[in-house]
């Protein structure tokens, strides 16, 4: 995402009490599924879920809201957690060296990524009844056949299947979210909109 356009992403939280940022749309778009089901309005918190465009542009973001004194959060996958430490050092938030201390600044980290964190809570069988509800088992159920993925867990399966193209994980992510029970919702999700 060119900086320019990071920038325009941003504008309307600046004035924001908190910003989340995300990687992407599809994380906004289950942090926006969650709130809803939790009932609160980020809205009227003057809260901003800010998709940056991936983990690669945390410092730029950091950088543009530097000095306008947002409460600062986050999410991002396991594999761009070192991205976010690093951004978040050099912004001066002091060392991040650990995981614990990325989730006192108020950044969580799913395991392996959004879609892996979903899938773990919910189940293949739940999951797979959210795809067929969205019109898509079957194009699912081809998938599992390919050479490549014959054989895999279906976890694995369905991992890579909702991430074959971003607008199946635009909108699977809140129908993830939507079929979760409250009391299952992975950590990183409830741990980042507690944290503002």
């Amino acid at each position: 995402m060119p900086g320019d356009v990071l920038g325009a992403s941003l504008a309307h939280a600046i004035d924001a009490r908190a910003i989340i940022f995300v990687e992407g749309r599809s994380d906004a778009a289950a942090l926006d599924a969650l709130t809803r089901r939790r009932g609160r309005d980020l809205d009227g918190e003057s809260v901003a879920v800010v998709a940056i465009g991936g983990s690669k542009n945390i410092g730029r973001a950091l950088a543009l809201v530097d000095g306008h004194g947002a409460q600062l959060a986050g999410l991002c996958d396991e594999r761009e957690e070192p991205d976010y430490r690093f951004a978040l050092e050099r912004a001066g938030f002091g060392a991040v060296a650990t995981r614990d201390a990325l989730e006192s600044l108020g950044f969580f980290v799913c395991e392996p990524d959004l879609e892996g964190e979903l899938i773990a809570a919910l189940g293949v069988e739940a999951v797979e009844r959210v795809l067929e509800a969205r019109g898509e088992l079957d194009p699912f159920r081809i998938f599992q056949r390919q050479p490549a993925w014959r054989g895999r867990e279906p976890a694995e399966q369905l991992r890579r299947f909702l991430g074959t193209h971003s607008g199946r994980k635009i909108g699977a992510a809140p129908a993830l979210v939507n079929a979760l029970d409250l009391g299952s919702v992975p950590r990183p999700l409830d741990g980042v909109l507690a944290s503002v």
